[in-house]
């Protein structure tokens, strides 16, 4: 999988924003056609965002494009004219506001009309589904399995929180009267079990807040605790907080691995099932655990700081 600890918006409007997204240490970059361009600057972003996938240093960051959602007329051109001008130079695109699966069928199916028409590998271009109402969620199970291209499901909370007539103006904090509790957990966790169920990644929206990291941090906790792959972010600022949140610590990546790397030898040399890590009991389920923590700390580009040596 990819990794997508920090996922930055950068309107496809501004050739400024997109120069400067190329210097930025994000995971992933998605050039918008949607919210971020207004009606009239549509044409002109698309050819914005080709040049800028064709042009631009994209090196150590996955390129993805947001085009419109279908009920737009948008849509349809955003597609067909950035994979034609640079899908050799694509990685995803995000489909905004899915309601149910067969929005995600359509753009498979116009992805692999155009990838045999331009002589690209068919399949190779990923798909990020966006929730952001509740017909969405309640449709995210077939939505989450409706293509073999799909590779992560993200939250759009301010249109969701719209759509529910959720009482606050803040995005992402808790509405004014719900003073127990966390008002968006069955949300988070209703995209995170469907995502789970197809092996998919699942990414948290933004924080609108930007010049406010210590509350950026604090709602990015809590996605990254229920076991989010990530959270998008508005402004460079946010960046760094990102990629901390949704990194293990060193502690936890080298106790990961070391987990890992007696489990094998015991298994393996000693061929026992369960074993002692010092004062932890370790087993199959340990090693599960400990590859998921192991795969985000090297995905961050985290190096181990202790070896595993048997016990004498």
């Amino acid at each position: 999988m990819r990794s997508r600890r920090s996922v930055l918006a950068v309107p496809g409007s501004s050739p400024r924003f997109l120069e400067k997204a190329q210097t930025l240490a994000v995971d992933e970059v998605f050039l918008d056609l949607e919210d971020s361009v207004a009606a009239l600057a549509k044409d002109e972003a698309r050819k914005n965002v080709v040049t800028a996938l064709r042009e631009g240093d994209w090196t150590g960051k996955t390129r993805v494009v947001r085009v419109n959602d279908l009920s737009t007329q948008w849509t349809y051109r955003d597609v067909i004219e950035v994979v034609e001008g640079a899908g050799d130079k694509l990685d995803c695109l995000i489909l905004p506001k899915v309601q149910d699966s067969t929005e995600v069928v359509w753009l498979d199916t116009l992805l692999t009309q155009i990838e045999k028409t331009m002589g690209l590998r068919v399949g190779r271009i990923g798909i990020e589904a966006q929730i952001e109402n509740a017909r969405g969620l309640v449709n995210v199970d077939a939505i989450a399995g409706a293509s073999r291209r799909l590779e992560a499901l993200v939250f759009g909370p301010a249109d969701f929180m719209a759509s529910v007539n959720m009482r606050t103006m803040v995005v992402g904090e808790q509405p004014p009267g719900y003073t127990e509790g966390d008002a968006y957990h069955y949300i988070l966790m209703r995209l995170l079990m469907a995502a789970r169920m197809h092996d998919l990644q699942v990414i948290d929206g933004p924080y609108l807040q930007i010049r406010d990291v210590e509350g950026f941090k604090r709602v990015a906790r809590r996605a990254a605790a229920l076991g989010f792959d990530g959270k998008w972010v508005l402004h460079p600022s946010q960046v760094e907080a990102a990629n901390e949140v949704f990194s293990p610590s060193q502690q936890d990546y080298d106790h990961a691995e070391l987990i890992l790397e007696a489990y094998e030898y015991y298994t393996t040399v000693e061929k026992r099932g369960a074993v002692m890590l010092g004062d932890e009991m370790i087993d199959e389920a340990s090693r599960k655990m400990a590859l998921v923590v192991a795969a985000k700390g090297r995905a961050a580009g985290l190096s181990r700081t202790k070896t595993f040596s048997p016990e004498s």
